[in-house]
């Protein structure tokens, strides 16, 4: 296929919200189009300048550009939603590269910001609504362990759990914390978690041996880390016949912090609709 590399990966994501009803959570959408790929670890764990992982920026690229050629609609964080128009398009391989140049020679032609005198390196996405999320990162990653750990309760407080006592320590087994979810009046759910500022992916016998450090301490489990978890490791904390455990990634983390206004300051953006003035000339 002409044109950069991630537009292979256009109709997957497009394939991937089509055959999801129209719309999906960024991050399960993703990991939808990398099954379907058959990408392998290995090439997951390829990354850009700036630290992200090569193929998942990539399709973040390709989500943009389908969002500038109006099949995808950017009203929610988080969520990737297909306009009208996106839920029956299909594309070839021409149909694509046509997509590309329009998005390409328009976004260029309506810059505001500054001249672009050369051609984009497509290295590393920084739409206006994306930039802080690799910041955010960055700096949990940067805090102490302890640091983590109270940031975590921070924000699981700010969820609804409660009770929360950080049990971190040389003895506790893998075990970072313990809190309660109360489910109404009368029911609740003892809970413990672990968290790991981890750059790396999580892998399933870290799964496994948290599960194993929380039996008999709690019905439910929870690990957070500021990277990733394998698909082996979703589907390991997700097993039949043993407790399940929840599982918050970076990118989940991003979202959380973003709902509840954690060390975020949200702003209103504005983008020119070149549409809207056509109607006046």
């Amino acid at each position: 296929m002409k044109g950069p590399e991630f537009l292979k990966y256009i109709n997957p994501v497009l394939t991937a919200l089509q055959l999801n009803g129209g719309a999906g959570d960024s991050s399960d959408i993703i990991d939808q189009v990398i099954d379907k790929l058959g990408i392998g670890e290995d090439e997951l764990e390829e990354t850009t300048a700036n630290g992200q992982s090569r193929i998942r920026n990539q399709i973040q690229w390709a989500r943009f550009y389908l969002f500038k050629a109006g099949l995808i609609d950017n009203t929610q964080r988080g969520i990737w939603r297909l306009t009208n128009e996106g839920l029956d398009k299909k594309l070839n391989d021409h149909d694509v590269y046509t997509l590309f140049k329009s998005v390409h020679d328009s976004v260029k032609k309506t810059s505001t910001s500054k001249v672009q005198k050369t051609e984009p390196k497509f290295e590393n996405i920084a739409t206006e609504d994306e930039e802080h999320s690799v910041g955010l990162i960055n700096i949990i990653q940067n805090l102490s362990p302890s640091g983590f750990e109270k940031l975590c309760k921070r924000l699981l407080t700010e969820i609804g759990i409660n009770e929360i006592i950080i049990t971190g320590g040389s003895g506790d087994q893998g075990i970072d914390g313990k809190g309660i979810v109360k489910l109404n009046d009368v029911v609740s759910l003892n809970i413990v978690f672990q968290c790991k500022r981890y750059k790396e992916t999580v892998s399933p016998h870290h799964v496994r041996d948290f599960r194993g450090a929380m039996q008999g301490r709690g019905e439910k489990g929870l690990i957070i880390t500021t990277g990733r978890f394998t698909k082996e490791a979703k589907n390991e904390a997700n097993r039949d016949g043993v407790t399940p455990i929840e599982l918050i990634d970076g990118a989940r983390l991003v979202e959380l912090f973003e709902k509840y206004h954690l060390g975020l300051k949200p702003v209103t953006v504005f983008e020119i609709d070149q549409e809207f003035f056509k109607s006046f000339n």
